[in-house]
């Protein structure tokens, strides 16, 4: 293939994903000042929906200016043969393949994160404060910041190291060896992710002995969902949003509380979202989402395996010795669009699931506490009401407030 076209191929990617995100932006914005749709009226006062068409409005403008940035600084990146410096600037230090491309991807991933820091600052300690959501101090911040680039390099270093010595050893087969790398991997990480990875973050204790806990136990109980491990998690150290989610398999499955939402929420609106996340698990949608994943990961890499020996796949990003790192980052760059068509779809299963699990909660709990939990927590939220179809269909996993009221109450 001729360099050119794929360099050029990869521009046009770009420039299309970032006007049609503008587009979808600008749909979506254009409903925030539309009035609350009746079936929500009592979501909201006036005052609060006026605080809550602000908040979005804020996040519009804000996202509008760190997006074009980021979309300005990729291109500019590109087209100005960044990646060929990056690439003759750790050759300094190495010439063998798996060192080389650890050292190139962690100089683009910690040059990524320094740019993004001023962004997620200015969205946590202004937006997120001026609108009452954020308890995150500087100290926890930068912490989690830190906790997170480790993270990085002790999972993602070894795991591309991996990767790049299957390439070595197996050629184009070693995708096979790939594959079931990432497969142990998400298996792992879907087992033991709340043992080992939220400890780092947050405290998780056991929920106390109380009214609660029985009446979540005796739900369990008449569904036939075996519940030993339940625990709240001090979400509250870092914002005021509520949330609630399941993890694990088999004996490893535990349900996680926010303690933000133990507050927000009484009693049997908790044990409705429970039920929700139960539905979940009965519907096996755990092992749909899981097994989904494996075989999209599995698709991707062989479809890797087809390219990553072509030299012009390293031209394509400007990089003039030919290598696996460049071109793992040029088949990242032209894989996106089949990238978005697979995100779509996962995002149309989830919302399904989310219908078929509410659906679970309405026949073996009730209806009455689910719709009011949905609502506070849209309230507390200060969630958009009335979002664009256009946007729903490409973003979000969760169907909008009002479908899901509807469907609760059909």
């Amino acid at each position: 293939m001729d360099k050119s076209l794929l360099f050029y191929a990869i521009i046009i990617i770009l420039v299309v994903q970032f006007v049609i995100e503008l587009i979808l932006d600008y749909l979506n914005a254009q409903k925030f000042d539309e009035p609350i749709p009746q079936e929500l009226q009592d979501v909201f006062d006036q005052e609060e929906y006026k605080k809550a068409q602000q908040y979005k409005k804020t996040n519009y403008r804000f996202g509008l200016i760190s997006d074009t940035f980021a979309f300005a600084v990729t291109l500019l990146f590109l087209v100005f043969g960044g990646f060929e410096w990056i690439d003759q600037l750790v050759r300094q230090y190495s010439q063998e393949t798996i060192p080389l491309a650890l050292l190139f991807f962690g100089f683009i991933f910690l040059a990524n994160s320094l740019i993004s820091i001023p962004f997620s600052y200015y969205k946590t300690f202004t937006i997120e404060e001026r609108f009452g959501f954020n308890k995150t101090t500087k100290k926890l911040f930068f912490a989690d910041l830190l906790k997170g680039w480790l993270l990085a390099a002790l999972i993602g270093g070894p795991v591309l190291a991996l990767i790049l010595w299957f390439i070595e050893k197996a050629g184009n087969d070693f995708w096979l060896y790939a594959w079931l790398l990432m497969t142990l991997l998400m298996l792992f990480m879907n087992l033991f992710y709340s043992k080992l990875i939220v400890p780092l973050f947050n405290k998780q204790t056991p929920l106390e002995e109380g009214s609660l806990k029985k009446s979540i136990e005796a739900y369990a109980q008449k569904v036939g969902f075996e519940l030993k491990n339940i625990f709240v998690i001090d979400g509250s150290k870092r914002s005021t949003k509520a949330n609630a989610y399941f993890t694990g398999l088999g004996k490893e499955k535990r349900v996680t509380l926010y303690d933000t939402l133990i507050n927000d929420l009484d009693e049997d609106e908790i044990v409705a979202v429970l039920a929700h996340e139960v539905g979940h698990y009965k519907r096996h949608h755990i092992v749909y989402n899981l097994t989904s994943s494996i075989v999209l990961t599995g698709l991707t890499l062989f479809i890797l395996s087809l390219f990553i020996n072509n030299p012009e796949m390293s031209y394509a990003i400007g990089v003039s010795q030919p290598s696996y790192h460049a071109a793992l980052i040029a088949f990242a760059l032209l894989y996106s669009p089949i990238s978005q068509v697979t995100g779509l779809l996962m995002n149309y299963l989830s919302r399904k699931f989310e219908f078929q699990a509410d659906n679970f909660a309405k026949k073996t709990f009730r209806p009455d506490p689910l719709v009011s939990s949905l609502k506070k927590l849209s309230k507390n939220n200060l969630s958009n009401l009335n979002p664009h179809p256009a946007y729903v269909f490409v973003h979000y996993s969760h169907p909008p407030l009002k479908e899901r009221i509807r469907n609760l109450r059909a």
